[in-house]
């Protein structure tokens, strides 16, 4: 029993779903090809491709839910869980169990995003134009990159720089799944095994990709993915080092007010990276779909995550500061964020890495680029607040809440700075998500996190 199921998950795996594309990532079926033609064919491993970011920005993964869980396990107050969803209730109450379909589908995403990225570099050998070829490299390693880097975190305790890390995490699958009849069972790897071929990835992406490549990752997309990385590992050399290279060297500026930074049809000049979002696939967007008021396209009734009174308390000059008053009311409160049912999801920010070059300057007595005052004195420009005189750590990381939050930081920023949710301790088993049964029934080598047995 137990090898059929996962002959079933394997198949879901290889429906391989070819899309047509237009710039703004408007995808519609097409007939389905067979694999074995889909990868000796150059034009659909670009449809490949494009599937892949259709099937990373869904509401299972970066649409939404990946996020939703990150604010709703780290929730000590700032928000209130008020929707109806019996999965998004145990992330915020912090007790999952293994068969919240939320977290099935996050894990079952992340190994489809995983599955099609290793078919597209299985299949480079038929790709003869040179360019062309490196860009489907680099984008399917900044894809797999992504996904590994995000179900470690959420699969696993934190990485402590300095440790082993000998951890258990996810499998780290490097080659495609094509063949029902010739099944693996994967072992759990290490959250230092995965962290390095994230980094592995990524880099490698950064050195193949184009500095300029449309709505799709580009080369500073992936040294700004390695920059939140390295941030995560407590690598603060290296992650100045990527921040500083994006905000000095690509294109991107801030928007000229912090408003002007969300709910746009077409990226601003901030998104270094944004899931784009269409009429077509608007109701898949998660983050409007749980953070809106019914108005602005959010489920009916009371919003289902509503913004509570401690939030701003962490607005130090609220009178000015434009992301205090970045919320409105439907019977309750909401963030502006996420008001745009058919606006792009902004996903990696300009923002941030004023916010990385900060912490990590502040943190290793140097200015890289710019003081650890200059980076945030620029943010708070922006913002309309008061003008600082000095920051230290405490300081900049207030500084990144003000400016990030609910963007889905709150849970892997708990983790990696040591701070408690409550009463919870930021390593506790409670703050893990568990192994989703489906795969702890269909695969015999996976074992299940503790507290969840």
């Amino acid at each position: 029993m137990k090898k059929l199921k996962y002959i079933r998950i394997v198949l879901s795996l290889l429906t391989v779903a070819f899309v047509s594309c237009d710039d703004n990532l408007d995808i519609t079926p097409e007939d389905a090809l067979v694999t074995d033609i889909a990868i000796k064919d150059p034009a659909n491993i670009q449809k490949l491709l494009v599937s892949t970011y259709g099937i990373a920005r869904a509401d299972d993964s970066y649409g939404g839910n990946i996020a939703l869980a990150s604010e709703l396990i780290a929730n000590d107050g700032d928000i209130y869980w008020n929707g109806t969803y019996v999965q998004p209730a145990e992330f915020d109450e912090k007790a999952m169990l293994p068969d919240n379909s939320y977290v099935r589908d996050i894990w079952m995403n992340g190994y489809k995003i995983n599955n099609q990225a290793n078919i597209i570099l299985a299949s480079l050998s038929v790709v003869t134009d040179a360019n062309e070829k490196s860009r489907l490299e680099g984008e399917a390693k900044f894809l797999r990159g992504l996904v590994y880097f995000d179900l470690g975190r959420l699969f696993s305790k934190p990485y402590v720089a300095g440790a082993t890390n000998s951890q258990l995490a996810v499998p780290v699958i490097l080659t495609p799944t094509l063949d029902p009849n010739n099944i693996s069972y994967p072992k759990r790897n290490t959250l230092e095994e995965v962290y390095t071929q994230v980094i592995a990835d990524l880099t490698s992406a950064y050195n193949l990709l184009p500095a300029s490549n449309g709505i799709y990752a580009n080369k500073y997309v992936a040294a700004a993915l390695l920059a939140r990385v390295y941030l995560d590992k407590g690598d603060y050399d290296n992650a100045r080092t990527m921040a500083n290279i994006v905000i000095r060297d690509s294109e991107a500026s801030l928007t000229s007010t912090f408003a002007k930074a969300f709910n746009n049809s077409e990226n601003s000049s901030e998104d270094l990276f944004a899931w784009q979002v269409t009429s077509q696939d608007a109701s898949s967007n998660a983050f409007n779909t749980f953070w809106a008021g019914s108005d602005f396209g959010g489920r009916s009734g009371n919003p289902d995550v509503d913004v509570e009174s401690q939030h701003w308390d962490i607005y130090d000059d609220p009178n000015h500061d434009e992301r205090a008053d970045f919320f409105y009311e439907a019977d309750w409160w909401c963030t502006t964020k996420w008001k745009g049912q058919f606006a792009n999801i902004p996903f990696i920010r300009l923002a941030e890495m004023y916010l990385i070059r900060a912490e990590a300057n502040q943190r290793k007595n140097t200015s890289v680029g710019a003081t650890p005052l200059e980076d945030i004195t620029t943010l708070r420009d922006r913002s309309g607040a008061s003008a600082l005189s000095s920051v230290d750590l405490d300081e900049i990381l207030m500084e990144r809440r003000r400016e990030l939050s609910f963007e889905g930081f709150a849970l892997f920023d708990a983790k990696r700075l040591g701070r408690s949710v409550g009463s919870i301790s930021y390593n506790a088993n409670r703050l893990v998500m568990p192994i989703p049964l489906r795969e702890l029934d269909a695969n015999p080598n996976l074992v299940q996190n503790e507290g969840y047995n």
